[in-house]
């Protein structure tokens, strides 16, 4: 039994990391769309009709992510505070219950997200795209679908989701 929990405590930990890395990558992504953006609009005059858009979309791929790394980390400022008012036990069963509460909201993400994904038409003009076929990874010169935008809701319902019922079964 202990091998497993050891087993499972190191795939949370990669886990964890590659989470952390890919939030790392979305605010460096987001930096250099929008340092690239204001150097071409102001020093160059010719600014790139993708860089504003991708600034916002790695934002709020940063976000979603971070929500599921907050989640994971038990790392609620506010409620922190009031967990430290309360008895140890008490506060344990509050802090099981918000973990089943976050829970909750993941699911509930990744089922809406999901219908939202499917059901989301219409494409962004100033992307164009790759698309993964048969023959391979092909790029694509008609514009990016915005179903690729917001598939970060599912990801970041299941990502939530997942780390919360870690954080959960940690304290059973």
């Amino acid at each position: 039994m202990k091998t497993m929990w050891q087993f499972l405590n190191n795939v949370d930990r990669v886990i964890h990391r590659g989470l952390e890395a890919l939030c790392s990558l979305f605010l460096a992504l987001m930096v250099g769309f929008t340092l690239y953006t204001v150097l071409m609009r102001y020093v160059f005059a010719n600014p790139p009709v993708w860089g504003d858009l991708l600034t916002v979309l790695s934002n709020i791929w940063l976000m979603f992510i971070a929500l599921s790394l907050t989640a994971r980390d038990n790392e609620h400022i506010a409620l922190n505070l009031i967990y430290e008012k309360l008895p140890p036990r008490f506060a344990l069963y509050i802090r099981q219950f918000w973990k089943l509460m976050i829970i909750l909201v993941g699911i509930t993400l990744v089922i809406y997200g999901i219908e939202l994904v499917e059901g989301m038409r219409g494409k962004y003009w100033e992307m164009w795209h790759f698309e993964f076929t048969a023959q391979g990874i092909e790029f694509k010169e008609n514009y990016m679908p915005k179903k690729y935008a917001v598939m970060i809701l599912p990801i970041a319902g299941f990502l939530t989701a997942f780390g919360a019922a870690i954080c959960f079964v940690k304290k059973v």
